[in-house]
């Protein structure tokens, strides 16, 4: 592999660990309402378990409510239970077409425990970061033994890799950043 190859791959690999993070983060609740609280959650609908997002549409049409829409009527039944079973810890209000969704307002005690779950979030895509480095480098020490790679070329790779571990790490922790205010803000 060429160095460019090395550096596209590890680039690649950590832009997908980062888009996990946002994906991860927008799941984590606030004291606003969002359709992303929602996006994981499956529902045992038609035999088997389904994503809401392919049997329903999720909005937020005030600022402490969610409403969902079932394409198909008879899965709402199966989209409450869904929601019940589920660990969100909402009570949906059904009136036999849209399932309604209170938001509470969060506790300071939630809004902690919120904060300290997008740091882990955060933590483990730092880490997933820093092995996609570890590869990275490790592929670069491979090729410098296979004679393709001089050791200059090996530096400046590991200190290129290096960079972009620090960038990527440095976004993670943006992210999260603005998260935290998101959660915190009453």
């Amino acid at each position: 592999m060429s160095v460019e190859e090395i550096l596209l791959d590890a680039e690649e690999r950590m832009e997908k660990a980062l888009s996990k993070l946002k994906q991860d983060l927008t799941g984590i609740r606030t004291g606003r309402a969002n359709p992303g609280m929602v996006d994981s959650l499956r529902v045992e609908a038609y035999g088997s378990p389904v994503p809401i997002k392919q049997i329903a549409s999720v909005s937020a049409p005030e600022p402490q409510q969610l409403v969902i829409r079932p394409f198909d009527p008879g899965t709402i039944k199966d989209i409450e239970k869904g929601i019940i079973a589920s660990d969100l810890g909402l009570a949906p209000q059904s009136d036999g077409k849209v399932i309604r969704l209170n938001i509470p307002a969060l506790s300071t005690e939630v809004r902690r425990k919120m904060v300290a779950r997008t740091k882990e979030l955060t933590e483990e895509t730092k880490v997933a970061v820093r092995n996609i480095r570890r590869d990275a480098n490790r592929l670069a020490e491979t090729e410098q033994k296979e004679k393709t790679l001089t050791e200059d070329d090996l530096k400046s790779t590991k200190d290129e890799v290096q960079s972009l571990t620090k960038k990527f790490e440095d976004k993670a922790n943006d992210l999260a950043k603005a998260k935290e205010a998101e959660v915190m803000d009453e």
